[in-house]
């Protein structure tokens, strides 16, 4: 998560199709009208966290990666 390595059974654990980890994933929510305005000004960005999980697996052989956003 975010270039971290996470552990099955340590950091996240795996029921059915479903990865469920043991913290809360930050996602970044919608943008209001001032922080689009701020950031169309040049005067601040956004700087929140946003936190994606990069599954990587094989298929056939051949190693895939999947990005992952909570839900």
């Amino acid at each position: 998560m975010n270039g971290v390595h996470q552990a099955l059974g340590r950091d996240f654990d795996r029921l059915g199709d479903e990865l469920v980890f043991r913290r809360a994933l930050a996602q970044e929510g919608r943008l209001g009208p001032i922080r689009w305005l701020s950031m169309l000004l040049g005067v601040a960005g956004t700087y929140r966290k946003h936190e994606n999980v990069d599954v990587i697996y094989e298929v056939g052989g051949r190693r895939t990666v999947a990005t992952l956003t909570p839900s």
